[in-house]
């Protein structure tokens, strides 16, 4: 079936600094060729949008703290009431943190996680680290509602998982990557991912972690870092697949949003917490564990959960 896009002209000057115009249109959404949870691939329509060009910063979001006197979630001691099965050790202010083991770990126990009071965005890996000198940093352990928080301050607003998809293809439909088919064209790493064998092994001259906002080139949109370095937050309520779609030109959705609050709750778990969709991968996504370095890729994460490798970028709220 041949669908025609259709994209939105570009509508005037950003309405905030940094953000880049989105033309929106006709693509395919999802994948049919890696994780299930991807599927089916479907035609959807968006409308042009504004987005960030970069996630959020650790200087942005301290400006919006000096302002509002906003406390985020990781730095609130946790409701017991909420956590009934909990010990009390965990019922502290923190955050989970990465710990790179030494040797090779069974990739089926995420034992590389740990919960570290004391950790949140003013101390990314616990007490005694800092922001400073990481002003250029994507801000991370950002619960949902911080991120939200922020958005509204900024007179924006957070993605839907449609719109940020459309966003990190840079105009590739179809393409696996941001930038093409092929993860690292000609050896050039593309975005910050794992390089070595997840979880152990860091063949990078740093130690693994989010680089500044920038670090790497943009796609056909110019938006940096859609892809690895930090997991970003979208709107969308998970659901385990994406909606059958017989993609007949006169139904293909437009602007869709995601699942219900009631879908996304894991019946697996204990805590009924609900969870939104994340995308984009992070500094810990890996050949060997986690090959979601890619716009089709999607994640469930309960909305009380702030980690060291979850961000967020905003879209302009008119055009959500």
């Amino acid at each position: 079936m041949n669908v025609q896009r259709i994209s939105s002209p570009r509508s005037g000057k950003p309405p905030h600094k940094g953000m880049v115009w989105i033309p929106g249109g006709t693509f395919m959404m999802g994948s049919d060729h890696h994780y299930s949870e991807e599927g089916p691939a479907h035609l959807v329509n968006v409308d042009g949008f504004w987005m960030d060009q970069y996630a959020v910063t650790n200087k942005q979001f301290q400006r919006f703290v000096k302002q509002t006197g906003y406390v985020t979630l990781a730095e609130r001691p946790p409701n017991p009431e909420d956590y009934p099965e909990a010990l009390p050790e965990l019922l502290v202010p923190g955050s989970l943190v990465f710990q790179q083991p030494k040797h090779p770990v069974d990739l089926r126990i995420c034992s590389w996680w740990a919960y570290v009071r004391g950790a949140n965005w003013r101390h990314p890996a616990g007490p005694g680290s800092s922001i400073k000198g990481r002003e250029n940093y994507p801000v991370v352990h950002v619960a949902y509602e911080d991120a939200l928080a922020y958005a509204e301050w900024a007179g924006k607003s957070l993605p839907t998982e449609a719109q940020w998809e459309f966003a990190a293809r840079g105009g590739l439909d179809g393409a696996v990557y941001s930038w093409g088919n092929e993860f690292a064209p000609k050896g050039k790493q593309m975005a910050n991912t794992w390089e070595g064998q997840f979880p152990w092994q860091n063949l990078k001259s740093h130690p693994p972690g989010p680089q500044p906002v920038g670090s790497y080139p943009p796609n056909g949109y110019g938006l940096y870092d859609i892809i690895g370095n930090v997991w970003e937050w979208t709107t969308d309520w998970y659901r385990d697949h994406h909606p059958e779609n017989k993609t007949k030109p006169c139904c293909i959705p437009v602007n869709p949003k995601g699942g219900t609050q009631q879908q996304s709750i894991d019946p697996n778990m204990q805590s009924q917490i609900p969870r939104k969709v994340l995308k984009g991968g992070s500094f810990l996504c890996a050949p060997n564990y986690c090959q979601r370095y890619r716009p089709a890729a999607r994640h469930p994460e309960t909305i009380d959960t702030s980690t060291c490798h979850i961000g967020f970028r905003c879209v302009d709220a008119k055009h959500t």
